[in-house]
């Protein structure tokens, strides 16, 4: 079994409920727009740290983390990327990679809200942990935390941080 703690959008914004919400977890995953390499490096040092680059990422973000990641954690295919989209609406540039890889779990970032969707037609949780940085539009900041085990996800829950401002 895995625990898993799952943010996105943090635009620089670093806030030490990170640490108390992410010390528990076996790896943290970032979808995106990290907005600096301190807040890499920053979750990296809480535990081992997946993640994507962002739309409003540059260089060195870019340099460590590609567009999309796959892989396979206690039997779970996991797709993370940035923009990504829900059930019915998903970009179009990541559907190559859902045909491809048929994964279990979608993580994506990028609106700033969060959504827990099933998606019935390909069998898959797709999860948007929500924003938790300060910028944007968003009124509450959030992340996410599950588990994995043994091809099961499970004990998902959304973490409210706080208002924005």
């Amino acid at each position: 079994m895995k625990k898993i703690g799952i943010i996105s959008d943090t635009h620089s914004y670093w806030d030490e409920k990170y640490v108390k919400y992410f010390s528990d977890c076996d790896e943290i995953w970032h979808a995106g727009d990290f907005g600096s390499q301190d807040i890499a490096d920053g979750l990296a040092r809480i535990k081992p740290l997946r993640g994507v680059h962002g739309n409003c990422d540059g260089y060195p973000i870019r340099y460590s983390f590609g567009p999309t990641l796959y892989f396979e954690l206690e039997q779970v295919g996991v797709l993370l990327t940035h923009i990504g989209g829900y059930p019915g609406h998903y970009d179009p540039r990541i559907l190559a990679a859902m045909n491809q890889f048929h994964p279990q779990l979608f993580v994506c970032g990028h609106s700033h809200i969060a959504r827990v969707m099933y998606d019935r037609q390909r069998q898959m949780l797709c999860v948007n942990p929500g924003a938790a940085g300060i910028q944007g539009f968003h009124q509450v900041r959030t992340l996410m935390r599950l588990q994995l085990d043994a091809g099961n996800i499970g004990n998902l829950e959304v973490v409210e941080l706080g208002p924005r401002v």
